[in-house]
């Protein structure tokens, strides 16, 4: 082959290349992963009652609790009637208790007594919309509340005082 001819080619491939990199254009970031709750644990400890939402791989949600004088379903508003003379609100951000299909990820009742518990009464699952979940605790007292995360595996801790 003769050298216009090699320079040609050259040109060329340096050309196609260059057009196949720039319509590839620039990757895509993965869009970030929410934590799905696939159980609600509880347990009786010394001192304090212990509920544990098992959340899947994503990042670790940012937690926060009040107490209430009432519970209501996120998005509809409506009353979440549940076992209690006090009730304690938990946000969990991002997370969520269904997948991308909109299929629920948690197998569990939405709403059960904790009869194994002395101060939790009862947790209902009221809410879970744009990437929030919330959790609803009915109490028999206003006692110390903790909510937090821990990691691999993920979970949202809440511990309630006797």
């Amino acid at each position: 082959m003769s050298r216009p001819k090699r320079r040609v080619l050259a040109a060329v491939v340096l050309l196609l290349g260059g057009g196949l990199l720039a319509a590839a254009g620039p990757a895509q970031a993965a869009d970030p992963v929410t934590p799905t709750m696939t159980n609600i644990r509880t347990g009786l400890n010394s001192g304090f009652d212990r509920v544990v939402l098992d959340l899947s791989s994503g990042p670790a949600p940012t937690v926060r609790h009040q107490l209430v004088d009432e519970l209501f379903a996120d998005a509809s508003g409506e009353v979440v009637w549940l076992t209690g003379e006090y009730f304690i609100e938990v946000f969990a951000s991002p997370a969520a208790a269904h997948d991308a299909d909109g299929n629920p990820t948690f197998p569990g009742p939405r709403k059960f007594r904790t009869w194994n518990l002395r101060n939790v009464m009862a947790v209902a699952v009221t809410g879970d919309f744009e990437g929030q979940l919330t959790i609803g605790l009915g109490v028999r007292s206003r006692t110390a509340v903790k909510v937090f995360t821990l990691t691999a595996p993920n979970r949202v801790v809440i511990d309630v005082a006797h």
